[in-house]
């Protein structure tokens, strides 16, 4: 609860400077706006333009196309980069050359897929996916990789003790004993899915759904910055809902479940 109330009050300081800043509070007698509205809106307009676009249903349908895309991708990644970690792991030819690609590819930040999606794919949402897949993919599999290489030999040593199998072993002890640290690589892969796909909206102009990442863009070419603005606190709200509600409570299970948190 204490948590909470300092978030809370610090959010608060930042939208009362914020309305300060913006003229919002001159009713109260305080001085009118430092910054034209065309450069930073105040909350009041933005909070205006987020709430006539959410009754309407456009808001709420973007975010639902956008989301969509992103699961989509995202889940096409984790299929992708768990088995290929798994074996990164497992054989080191494949450590020192899809281990070593992945490592770079990483650092390749998530726009610079997007030409490359636009020539293969075309104004499609396979180029969409495909970008998405791409900022999952290399997180995802290095994670795993990294986790797996993290378990302590004598859990698979034990196991093998006991007659178990190489399969067996690596699926129902070394994989499970590895999962917090894969579930921290799903939810960095979750963090570069989520920027990529937003890069990709904005390029990329689909008929067959109009995302946030549309809303983010037109709202620059339009210059309405209460629109920008609006949508980055949209993108922002959904970024920590995803990991206050699903990546950390499951993340502090397992590390609880296995002894490796902090005590």
């Amino acid at each position: 609860m204490r948590t909470f109330l300092t978030t809370l009050i610090f959010f608060l300081l930042l939208l009362v400077v914020w309305a300060a800043l913006t003229g919002d509070l001159s009713c109260l007698g305080m001085q009118d706006a430092l910054w034209s509205p065309y450069v930073l809106p105040p909350p009041s307009t933005v909070l205006h333009y987020l709430w006539d676009n959410c009754v309407n249903g456009k808001i709420p349908l973007a975010m639902l196309v956008t989301l969509r895309r992103l699961l989509i991708g995202y889940c096409i990644g984790l299929l992708i980069g768990v088995p290929l970690g798994m074996l990164a792991a497992r054989f080191k030819v494949l450590n020192d050359t899809l281990g070593m690609l992945a490592m770079g590819l990483q650092a390749l930040p998530s726009v610079c897929w997007v030409p490359l999606a636009c020539i293969w794919f075309g104004q499609t949402e396979a180029a969409l996916l495909f970008v998405v897949i791409m900022g999952t993919l290399w997180s995802v599999l290095l994670s795993t990789e990294n986790g797996m290489k993290s378990v302590p030999p004598i859990y698979a040593r034990a196991a093998r003790t006991m007659g178990a199998s190489r399969l067996y072993t690596l699926t129902f002890v070394t994989l499970p004993a590895s999962a917090p640290f894969v579930v921290s690589g799903m939810k960095q892969g979750w963090a570069f899915a989520w920027r990529s796909l937003m890069a990709a909206e904005i390029y990329v102009s689909v008929v067959s759904g109009f995302g946030i990442g549309q809303y983010l863009h037109y709202g620059r070419e339009l210059q309405r910055m209460y629109q920008v603005i609006g949508i980055m606190l949209i993108i922002i709200l959904i970024g920590l809902l995803a990991d206050k509600i699903i990546f950390s409570p499951v993340e502090a299970w397992l590390h609880r479940k296995w002894g490796t948190g902090k005590e």
